[in-house]
């Protein structure tokens, strides 16, 4: 019976991955009609614009008298001119798009298919707790499973508050990568849990834990996509052509930076007690809070990373692509002390069941 309801386990697990691919491609092809409609409305506002500076030029041979080292008042510098044309047709185009954009068939089967996926995501992680008679998140497989959950989980709750669909692209593409790696490489049978982990601290230890990996996880994207937007806005004032032009139609740099900073906070927050709680945790299993084991230096340099991102925001002005490599260099951290330090490195902490 164990071995039967893991194996169903699996088996919604990969319909969910199913789900998730296909509302992966939906959240895609939403980002390539914005881009579209950005080309779209960008060629409507070129020639209107280049006819609107003709027509307020002065007749020809009877140029408006100018002071010596002055630019002619008729022919704008090419640059500001650019520039100027390039803001106007961004502003254009986020008045038409970003009231609007979740109302396309494409996002909305995107999502439609998001929340389906995680409830069949959710049976595989219920149906592996009911086969191991315990919280199903005891190893790698489990934990990835439990993870990937709590990431698109907290991906659909945040879009109660914040219009951020179009994080859909990011989170899913996350998502399907952890887990197709957990698929490939962390699948293990159910086993009995170690001693060390049969506690009530397994509990609270690892969901505080995987709901700070999830909002390190949401603002990670965030903190991408701030990148990103930061630099077409360069590209806009510097009157160079642009890449991305689905990126005209998302909020602008400062505010995915001001939502990615809220994000990280809630993040950073519970990481700290997952510090906490693991000190605990291990007074209670070994006889001291602090052993300075690989696993435990670890959670700690991510719990810095982050406490200096906040700190650095906060107090020192660090804003713009600064903060946002801080957010990126964390979760990379975080990644790299999921997939590597709980594989390669051995220790107390050594419970991949691998």
């Amino acid at each position: 019976m164990t071995e039967t309801l893991a194996q169903l386990s699996t088996v919604f697990l990969y319909a969910a991955m199913g789900l998730y691919a296909a509302a992966f491609i939906a959240f895609a092809l939403d980002l390539a009609r914005r881009g579209a409609r950005a080309t779209a409305v960008e060629a409507a506002v070129v020639p209107s614009a280049v006819a609107r500076r003709a027509e307020v030029r002065e007749p020809v041979g009877a140029p408006a008298p100018t002071i010596i080292g002055e630019a002619p008042r008729d022919v704008a510098p090419p640059s500001s001119a650019l520039g100027r044309l390039s803001s106007r047709i961004s502003s254009k185009v986020e008045d038409d798009l970003v009231n609007g954009s979740d109302s396309s068939a494409s996002m909305r089967w995107a999502f439609g298919l998001t929340i389906v996926g995680f409830a069949f995501h959710l049976v595989a992680v219920v149906l592996r707790g009911i086969a191991a008679a315990r919280v199903p998140w005891a190893n790698m497989w489990e934990f990835s499973m439990t993870g990937t959950l709590v990431i698109i989980g907290v991906f659909l709750v945040a879009n109660l508050k914040w219009q951020i669909k179009y994080l859909g692209t990011f989170v899913l593409g996350l998502v399907l990568v952890l887990q197709g790696v957990a698929l490939l490489r962390y699948y293990v049978p159910v086993v009995p849990l170690q001693p060390a982990l049969q506690s009530y601290w397994l509990v609270i230890h690892i969901i505080v834990a995987v709901l700070g990996t999830a909002f390190f996880a949401l603002g990670f994207a965030l903190s991408g996509l701030q990148l990103l937007q930061y630099r077409r806005e360069r590209q806009v004032e510097e009157s160079r052509p642009q890449q991305f032009r689905f990126l005209a139609t998302l909020p602008n740099s400062v505010t995915l930076e001001n939502l990615a900073y809220r994000i990280n906070i809630v993040g950073f927050i519970a990481w700290t007690f997952t510090l906490i709680a693991g000190a605990i945790w291990a007074e209670k299993a070994w006889g001291r809070y602090w052993g300075w084991d690989t696993k435990e230096v670890w959670t700690f340099i991510i719990w810095v990373i982050y406490a200096g991102y906040i700190h650095a925001r906060a107090t020192r002005g660090w804003r713009g692509s600064r903060s946002a490599w801080l957010a990126i260099i964390g979760f990379a951290a975080v990644l790299f002390n999921f997939g590597i330090v709980n594989v390669f490195f051995h220790g107390l902490h050594a419970y991949s069941g691998l």
